[in-house]
């Protein structure tokens, strides 16, 4: 089956049961490809609980849902060591976080000690308990969901833990007719349940290994260093875009080529990732009151108008 084969029996899986937004779709799939994490922010009720564990169940390996709240430990999430009488010895219990796909539902309401735990999993894909390092099984790939940062109750995500998804997304609401269709279509649980896998984790990890086969031209790459390096020489910013976020930007292109049938990349599988990959990772200047002097998106926009395409 071909590259182009598999990801259309992905999107009409999840499409089945997440309706009216194919874009959004479109990126999740490619951030899966490029291994790495998402973040769905938006508010209650837009469908994003609904598309991470459509992406999940469609995919025939192993999948753990986690309801992240206020009083969770690192423990409750990575697993602990227990003494068993029986035998006489420590034995480790693995926690939610050992499976392929994990839905970290509200990441933003549970406490920074507990988000720390789950994003150095996310960026080591290891777990460490009691100096025992526990590898985590690939493919492995967290979908995690946050409500806005004004919600009651939340625990914003610092700068360098946002760094760790690849990708930040935001729904929005459905036009009419998708939202009269998504009436029609609930209890979305009730199809979510009858979703049956598509592809199998070893055919995931196949399509992975051929993202990082595809070619990728040195001028985009010169232009990923030039956009990276004015959005750190530009003076509405407070944080630029890291080396991770320009390695970020290039695995983005390369998925996004590979999803569209292609071997190479072209500069539009890099300029249409922007807004994607980078506005969680850079930080505008604020006033003293704390208000942002110019929007993040916007001041990505304009930087990218003035430099040259890459050819």
């Amino acid at each position: 089956m071909t590259t182009r084969e598999y990801i259309e029996r992905i999107r009409r899986s999840i499409g089945s049961v997440f309706i009216g937004n194919d874009a959004a779709i479109d990126r999740v799939i490619c951030c899966m490809l490029a291994r790495g994490h998402l973040l769905i922010e938006d508010v209650p009720g837009v469908g994003k609980t609904i598309l991470a564990a459509a992406i999940a169940k469609s995919v025939r390996c192993s999948f753990n849902r986690i309801q992240l709240t206020p009083d969770m430990l690192p423990a409750d999430l990575l697993g602990v060591t227990i003494y068993e009488r029986d035998s006489g010895q420590f034995a480790f219990k693995p926690g939610p976080i050992f499976a392929n796909i994990i839905l970290a539902d509200e990441i933003n309401r549970t406490t920074p000690r507990t988000q720390t735990a789950l994003l150095e999993a996310m960026s080591d894909a290891s777990v460490s308990i009691d100096g025992k390092v526990h590898k985590l099984q690939q493919p492995f790939m967290v979908i995690a969901t946050q409500n806005p940062y004004d919600f009651e109750g939340t625990y914003p995500l610092p700068e360098n833990q946002l760094d760790r998804f690849l990708m930040r997304l935001s729904l929005g609401y459905p036009d009419a007719a998708h939202e009269r269709k998504i009436l029609q279509t609930r209890p979305a649980t009730t199809v979510l349940d009858s979703l049956q896998a598509v592809i199998t984790r070893e055919e995931l990890v196949e399509l992975q290994a051929r993202t990082d086969q595809v070619e990728i031209d040195p001028a985009i790459l010169d232009y990923i260093v030039r956009f990276a390096h004015a959005t750190r020489d530009d003076d509405r910013l407070r944080l630029g875009l890291s080396p991770r976020g320009s390695l970020a930007l290039a695995q983005a292109g390369r998925a996004t080529a590979l999803f569209h049938g292609r071997a190479y990349v072209v500069p539009e599988d890099v300029l249409d990732n922007i807004h994607a990959i980078c506005s969680h990772r850079v930080v505008p200047r604020s006033t003293p009151e704390g208000v942002e002097l110019t929007g993040t998106e916007h001041i990505l926009t304009s930087i990218v108008q003035s430099l040259e395409s890459p050819v």
